[in-house]
């Protein structure tokens, strides 16, 4: 068994960097980790710099403290029921 593939090499600081994301992506392909997670600002920065590898993008919403800003845009109503409402 890999444990190393059960691991999340997580940034969820609020001010974390560029230069910071692209080292947590480093290590997470160094250590073959399954997914980094970022917030929503780092999701393409971090998809890029993982291209080519098989570690995963995870992203949070309204982590911490409501770090995503648009998050209650998307959290309700959800998509499904603002549908049926029309």
């Amino acid at each position: 068994m890999q444990i190393n593939k059960f691991i999340d090499h997580t940034l969820l600081k609020a001010f974390a960097t560029s230069d910071e994301i692209r080292k947590l992506c480093e290590e997470a392909k160094k250590y073959n980790f399954k997914s980094v997670c970022v917030n929503p600002v780092h999701v393409s920065l971090a998809k890029e710099c993982l291209e080519g590898s098989d570690v995963l993008v995870c992203t949070v919403i309204g982590f911490p403290l409501g770090a995503n800003t648009n998050c209650l845009l998307y959290t309700s109503p959800s998509p499904r029921d603002r549908q049926k409402s029309r």
